[in-house]
């Protein structure tokens, strides 16, 4: 991570290219499931999957990044707010010329965004959204200056989003979920490294949202990932893969 990176993700709404090649960040997924597989379960009220060591462990995590993505359907569900906790956490980023938590992002199909979110709402970073064409200059004006609204295209191709980011200075990105951005960045091979934490309960509801969609995934049978880390954290097991040939084990889980 450079200490200029994050002055330089906020500065401008220009339109996603399509054009050439480009690097990409290193981008480490990362979620917490039920033993079979849900991210959540089918009431109004969010399930807890991790454990107090765990959510240290992001914090962690959260701090070595220079943004943190979500799927918008994440920011309408679970309302996060995307911040490094530690105050110490928060002043070692302080003292390296960084803002005190990462650069927030979306992506949206449908720009039906809430300014009011604590997404928006919380901590002095830049907050970048990637939105579907048709709709971007609506989001603009709902959003107005509670984030920078970024032109992705139609539809919007996660690709193009990270090559962007990576233009603007991100060089490790942290992606929080939910389902749907987790299955198209592992079905197009653009994720580095994989942070699966199994919570010890069953959802046991198919109306419940999974860790991934059906795809065709890179890993299976005859490919399958490299188990790098397994780890305790209080009642709950952290399975670290690696998913590419980027994947450096000196970064660590947090």
């Amino acid at each position: 991570m450079t200490a200029h990176a994050p002055a330089a993700v906020g500065g401008t709404a220009r339109p996603v290219s399509g054009s050439g090649p480009h690097p990409v960040p290193y981008t480490v997924l990362s979620c917490s499931v039920s033993i079979d597989g849900y991210l959540d379960d089918a009431t109004d009220r969010r399930l807890v999957l991790s454990s107090p060591d765990d959510l240290d462990r992001v914090d962690e995590v959260r701090a070595r990044c220079d943004a943190i993505l979500v799927g918008a359907r994440t920011i309408r569900r679970d309302d996060p707010r995307l911040l490094v906790r530690s105050p110490a956490r928060r002043l070692r980023r302080l003292a390296r010329g960084l803002p005190a938590s990462p650069v927030k992002v979306t992506v949206t199909g449908h720009g039906d965004l809430d300014p009011s979110a604590r997404f928006f709402a919380t901590g002095e970073v830049a907050k970048l959204v990637y939105c579907a064409a048709p709709v971007a200059a609506a989001c603009r004006s709902r959003l107005g200056d509670a984030a920078t609204v970024v032109d992705a295209g139609h539809p919007v191709r996660l690709d193009r989003v990270l090559a962007d980011l990576r233009s603007r200075g991100v060089e490790r990105l942290l992606v929080e979920g939910g389902g749907t951005v987790h299955t198209q960045l592992l079905t197009a091979g653009l994720a580095d490294e994989l942070h699966l934490v199994v919570a010890p309960l069953f959802v046991g509801d198919s109306r419940a949202p999974r860790f991934v969609h059906d795809g065709g995934f890179p890993w299976g049978p005859d490919r399958r990932a490299h188990l790098a880390e397994v780890r305790r954290l209080g009642n709950v097991a952290l399975l670290r893969y690696a998913l590419s040939d980027r994947f450096d084990e000196t970064l660590g889980a947090g």
